[in-house]
């Protein structure tokens, strides 16, 4: 049932993501003209892509790196996600438990130094990201979640977690919603910050250092070209030709249907949808407490995650994973209307003391899953090509990781990354279509029964549990 003044709240939500609706974006860059030569070639200007690019760059100044974008840098999920930085790369601990029993260890170790890394950095090139170790507070909304909830701290504690399980009242004083029952505070393995502009940072970041960086240029092919590959590209309003000839090619398009046919059964495109409030009065404010900022994320199987701005705007999305059949992207799929409804009508339930609070944006993204929700890598065409997909809504951190692995692979031998089986193995691919579109389907409709059924799983799931295989909000 939709509440009485859903329709009024998000009546006047813009079409667009919050991050990138502002003035003060940077120009576009001319896309790429004529034939090109390069080191290095970057394709995608993602976090993954402006990583890859930096880190190169910094290892030795004088290789020349070449990235192109099919829009501008940080259009796609680098600029429309909900701006949490995770120290994971599993996206969770007890995915890395599950998948990689063997060195979870060390998985835990190199995402804390990896987060700190990815600080780093924003300090030393002044990016103005709004970048806070707040912290993540996971929350129980249904009495059955709390013994999931204990189980959870119990695990993060045997691998050196800072965590600390709340009751009712304690949770609530940190975020007043009713719908609260318990929670857990994740001290600092989970960053804020503003995802668009640390995209533009590390953009600029790059330029600084001498990457040439072309936008609307999109790689249409790529082929053998002796010892180096060569990359077809169209670009600007004219779709003008152009071409790179390069002797290594990072290639970090993630969700996008891939240059590597190859990729496409890894691979699912799902569409995740979010909701950004104006800012809260004082008196908004004082009646949700929330004085600490951490990031929030409930714990059903299609969960929510939520944040506050440094405006004081609230972010709130997740929930509805969305598959279009045959792997499909477009933009007009951005916008759902009845998914808006069902995230707004979820937010007034949670903090139902807002109920005169409006929405000034509304927006949709893709997120690149795979089937064990943690990125993937690979090399192709004898090693000079190196891809990483598969982040399924954990890339804001991970990628910087993930780019490294990249670099690794080009520069060939073995090396402490390259050597983990995260690296080394795959996951299960997806089945074609139309099986594809109906186990996922099949598999959302399950999870959502079993959030209505304090969480039991039906046979359905089971066996997906017992395959390995999953899919998830």
């Amino acid at each position: 049932m939709t509440l009485p003044h859903t329709g009024r709240a998000l009546a006047d939500a813009a079409p667009v993501p919050y991050w990138l609706d502002r003035p003060d974006r940077p120009d576009p860059l001319p896309p790429l003209a004529g034939p090109q030569h390069a080191d290095l070639l970057v394709i995608g200007g993602g976090y993954s892509g402006l990583w890859a690019a930096l880190l190169a760059k910094q290892a030795d100044p004088d290789r020349d790196v070449l990235l192109v974008d099919a829009g501008t840098c940080g259009w796609a999920a680098s600029g429309r996600n909900g701006g949490f930085c995770a120290a994971s790369l599993t996206h969770g601990l007890a995915n890395g438990v599950d998948r990689f029993p063997g060195e979870v260890g060390e998985l835990e170790r190199l995402g804390r130094e990896n987060l700190g890394a990815i600080a780093a950095t924003i300090a030393e090139f002044g990016i103005d990201c709004d970048f806070e170790r707040t912290g993540e507070l996971a929350v129980a909304v249904e009495p059955y979640q709390l013994a999931g909830l204990a189980a959870d701290a119990e695990l993060a504690r045997r691998y050196g977690h800072q965590v600390r399980l709340l009751d009712c009242d304690e949770v609530r004083a940190e975020v007043n919603s009713p719908t609260y029952l318990g929670g857990m505070f994740d001290a600092d393995r989970v960053a804020m910050l503003d995802p668009a502009k640390l995209a533009w940072g590390l953009r600029r970041a790059c330029l600084d250092l001498g990457v040439r960086v072309h936008e609307h240029t999109r790689v249409t092919g790529l082929r053998a070209d002796g010892p180096a590959l060569h990359a077809q590209t169209t670009g600007g309003s004219d779709g003008a030709p152009g071409s790179v000839r390069a002797r290594r090619v990072v290639l970090a398009t993630n969700a996008f249907p891939p240059l590597l046919r190859r990729l496409r059964a890894y691979l699912v495109p799902v569409y995740d949808h979010v909701l950004m409030t104006e800012p809260l009065t004082p008196t908004q404010r004082d009646a949700i407490g929330w004085r600490n900022r951490q990031g929030l994320a409930d714990t059903g199987n299609q969960f929510h995650y939520y944040r506050i701005t440094s405006d004081g705007r609230i972010l709130f999305g997740g929930y509805d994973a969305v598959y279009h059949y045959g792997n499909r992207v477009a933009p007009e799929l951005e916008q759902r209307q009845a998914t808006f409804t069902v995230l707004a009508q979820h937010f007034f339930t949670t903090f139902p003391q807002l109920a005169d609070l409006r929405f000034s944006h509304r927006w949709g993204g893709v997120i690149d899953t795979c089937t064990r929700f943690c990125p993937f890598f690979g090399t192709a065409y004898g090693g000079r090509l190196a891809y990483a997909a598969g982040y399924t809504g954990l890339g804001v951190g991970a990628t910087r990781f993930g780019a490294r692995v990249l670099l690794d692979l080009l520069a060939g031998g073995d090396t402490p990354l390259t050597g983990l089986d995260l690296v080394r193995t795959k996951p299960l691919p997806f089945p074609p279509e139309p099986v594809r579109s109906v186990g996922i389907n099949l598999t959302r409709w399950s999870l959502a029964r079993a959030d209505a059924r304090d969480g039991r799983r039906d046979l359905w799931l089971r066996t997906l549990d017992r395959l390995g295989l999953g899919f998830d909000s």
